[in-house]
């Protein structure tokens, strides 16, 4: 399964989660069966090709509209969280479905 996220950097291990229009990355997080497989970077949403699975964004009123037309699951969690953070929050149904 592919998870996006909006990051502030591409450091695997000090990015933190940040509103889409302060996204200095975007991560596209590999995981399955609880583990993440792999963590890569883009400089855009745009430049991710893959089929991706689930968004996680930061805030509620987020513009996830075009997720949403691509039928990816958009998620909230706290902005500022660290991937490691998110990922814990997804594996264990703590993220909060994204309004609009």
């Amino acid at each position: 399964m592919l998870i996006e996220l909006p990051l502030d950097s591409k450091d695997a291990q000090n990015a933190r989660l940040v509103p889409m229009e302060q996204a200095k990355a975007w991560g596209l997080i590999s995981f399955d069966e609880g583990v993440v497989k792999s963590i890569d970077f883009f400089d855009t949403r745009e430049a991710i090709e893959e089929m991706v699975d689930y968004a996680i964004v930061a805030k509620q009123g987020e513009p996830i509209w075009p997720m949403l037309e691509e039928n990816i699951f958009v998620l909230v969690a706290r902005e500022g969280a660290d991937i490691d953070e998110v990922i814990e929050g997804f594996k264990f149904k703590e993220l909060h479905e994204a309004s609009y």
